[in-house]
């Protein structure tokens, strides 16, 4: 449902606004004194297309599961023990293959692709699991992320990897 071409995990990205044209993001730009580019040391974020949003995904697979009956199958539990099943496979995708470089750069188009069906897959069970449970997963994130800034404030435990129950006031 949400697979990718495998391109936007290199930094590579299709923009969508200009018929699909194909833009390099592995490389961030700055301006220089007399207006030109100059490469910067720091690679720009990657960045989620706009599209779909997870309300849509939530809708889209809530569709896919009426269509098939499927709801009566599709209860918390199971959804959960599905979604950890589709982690395995993302997680066999990783195994024996030492450290892995951000952007994936000696992995096959094959192989992006098939990480991208896992990881949706991941995505697809999350959202429907937060459905099923009534979480507002959204909302959740940014309240999690508000309790995670207290929990690891900036100037405690940066360049640190430490737990919170670690760190002394």
């Amino acid at each position: 449902m949400m697979a990718t071409n495998g391109k936007a995990a290199c930094g590579v990205r299709e923009d969508a606004s200009s018929n699909g044209n194909i833009e390099d993001t592995s490389k961030s730009h700055s301006v220089v004194g007399n207006g030109a580019t100059a490469e910067a040391s720091q690679p720009q974020r990657f960045t989620f297309s706009p599209q779909p949003t997870i309300e849509d995904i939530r809708r889209l697979q809530a569709e896919f599961t009426d269509e098939r009956d499927w709801n009566q199958f599709h209860q918390p539990r199971n959804l959960l023990l599905a979604m950890v099943g589709e982690v395995g496979e993302v997680s066999e995708l990783f195994q024996w293959r030492g450290e892995v470089a951000e952007g994936l750069p000696d992995w096959t188009e094959s192989e992006r692709e098939q990480l991208a069906h896992e990881l949706s897959d991941v995505l697809i069970y999350l959202v429907e699991l937060a459905e099923k449970c009534r979480v507002d997963l959204p909302q959740a994130v940014l309240r999690k992320m508000a309790l995670n800034r207290m929990k690891y404030p900036a100037s405690k435990v940066h360049g640190s990897a430490k737990k919170y129950t670690e760190y002394k006031d």
